[in-house]
């Protein structure tokens, strides 16, 4: 690493940044710009939640098994082949999206958007450590963390915007530009910063990891409480590779995730912690939409206006709890933060078609600024007890964590209102009234919002656990990175 730095000292910082925020900017807007669009989307390609979902569900679960193979494939390729590959990707995705005639292959054309992505988060990341040198980097990284912390506030509203005043089609003709812009740039600025050690592709690692979470994610989507067997035998086999890889990480000479950062067990702890978050987070954004146009009728711009506020607190709060983390330690910001989260989800689940704008205003903020002491500083916290050498494992397995746990909580949570939904309507005298229909979703989005308070609480029993501990003397820059 040292050897990179002193490399990438004579290069021209700051365009190189410049050409991977621009990256960062289009691929995460992105990831929160068609979550406003679900309703319309229901209703053009008449198809059920628990069905648009999958836009969302899928996108994630690519990315999320991408990221442990992008550390492989940055030890293959060099730092321009691998941008420029990227970003074409996440291009092609976009242009395949914008014209697609029907769902199927709207849905290809965000998985090929999301293999770009997938690529681009870890490369953007080690791309920076390798640019600047320690006490320069927690600016950079900080920059990095702003510009992803500004694409889901402006997402929502931008495509209510886009999506009211013309079709849900142009949230991604104008993506396409920026995406253009980004890889000419890239091809003009882009330089090789990392090192081709090209060692040795585990093909079966591979494999399993994607069939393991890639089953597990399918079989939530279908396991609707626990009623259909298809769901039942697809989470089986998930499990079933997902355990043969854990052996074979743990028995092979050159690992594609070293597994022995889970015998730290803040490390562990902070890992549940993450998961249980991600399911709450990602359901909660992808059912509020729905609720608030299909129950309140609110047009799409309204309902990015509406969820502005919290995105905008949780970007400002970030640098203000890792001041805190720095000060207290974690126990002072995670347990106040979880507590903030449990009192939200509390609130929603008692949400009904009158619930106050306001009301639905005041929960959100109150969860995302919950989300804003919890997620970065836990994640700081487990990643500072780990030695130096293991650090691009444990971030790997938290990026990999929180995008798997997104896709399966937006997958089960979705399923679970479609359920609650179902079993009103099968009670109801006349399931065909629109009044049942909409009662019928409120129903279901009140046992979600039940199950998710649940689990807020046993998490919150778990932040009492997390204390701080002594940092390794390798990881004395780490703190500021990941507080960035």
């Amino acid at each position: 690493m040292n050897k990179r730095v002193q490399e990438a000292s004579g290069m021209k910082r700051g365009p190189m940044l410049t050409a991977l925020l621009i990256g960062a900017f289009v691929a995460f807007l992105n990831e929160n710009l068609l979550t406003n669009a679900f309703p319309g989307l229901m209703r053009e390609f008449n198809v059920a939640a628990a069905t648009i979902q999958w836009l969302s569900t899928s996108y994630m679960l690519v990315i999320g098994v991408l990221v442990p193979v992008t550390a492989l494939l940055q030890q293959w390729f060099t730092t321009r082949q691998m941008f420029m590959s990227a970003m074409a990707l996440f291009l092609a995705g976009t242009c395949l999206c914008a014209v697609s005639p029907g769902f199927g292959i709207l849905l290809m054309g965000r998985v090929v958007q999301a293999c770009g992505t997938g690529l681009l988060i870890p490369l953007m990341m080690n791309t920076i450590l390798a640019l600047y040198p320690p006490e320069r980097r927690g600016a950079a990284m900080g920059l990095m963390g702003l510009v992803i912390m500004v694409a889901p506030v402006i997402g929502p509203a931008l495509s209510g915007l886009v999506i009211d005043t013309l079709h849900w089609r142009w949230l991604f003709y104008m993506v396409i530009p920026v995406a253009l812009f980004s890889i000419i740039y890239a091809f003009m600025y882009i330089k090789n910063v990392t090192e081709q050690t090209k060692p040795r592709v585990d093909i079966l690692s591979i494999v399993m990891s994607t069939v393991g979470f890639g089953c597990i994610t399918y079989g939530f989507s279908q396991t609707i409480l626990w009623v259909e067997p298809l769901g039942y035998g697809s989470i089986a086999i998930g499990s079933l590779f997902l355990l043969l890889l854990v052996w074979r990480q743990l028995t092979i000479k050159e690992p594609l995730i070293d597994l022995s950062v889970f015998r730290h067990p803040t490390f562990s702890l902070v890992a549940v912690l993450v998961v249980v978050l991600m399911m709450v987070l990602f359901a909660t954004t992808t059912l509020l939409p729905i609720y608030m146009q299909d129950v309140r009728q609110l047009t799409a711009f309204a309902t990015g206006l509406l969820l502005m506020p919290g995105c905008i607190l949780n970007a400002m709060m970030m640098p203000v709890t890792g001041k805190l983390f720095d000060k207290f330690g974690p126990r002072f910001v995670i347990v106040p933060g979880l507590l903030l989260i449990a009192i939200s989800l509390w609130q929603f689940a008692g949400i009904d078609s009158d619930t106050a704008q306001g009301s639905i205003l005041f929960n959100h903020v109150l969860l995302f600024l919950g989300i804003s002491f919890v997620v970065m500083p836990a994640q700081t916290t487990g990643l500072n007890q780990l030695p130096r050498h293991l650090v691009p494992h444990g971030t790997a397995i938290y990026n990999t964590l929180q995008q798997i746990a997104g896709g399966i909580g937006i997958a089960l949570f979705v399923g679970t209102m479609s359920s609650g939904a179902n079993r009103y309507l099968h009670h109801s005298l006349d399931p065909t009234a629109m009044h049942e229909k909409t009662q019928s979703m409120v129903a279901g989005l009140q046992t979600v919002f039940w199950i998710e308070f649940i689990l807020a609480i046993l998490v919150l029993v778990l932040g009492w656990f997390i204390k701080k501990l002594p940092v390794h003397n390798e990881n004395d820059s780490l703190q500021a990175q990941i507080e960035s």
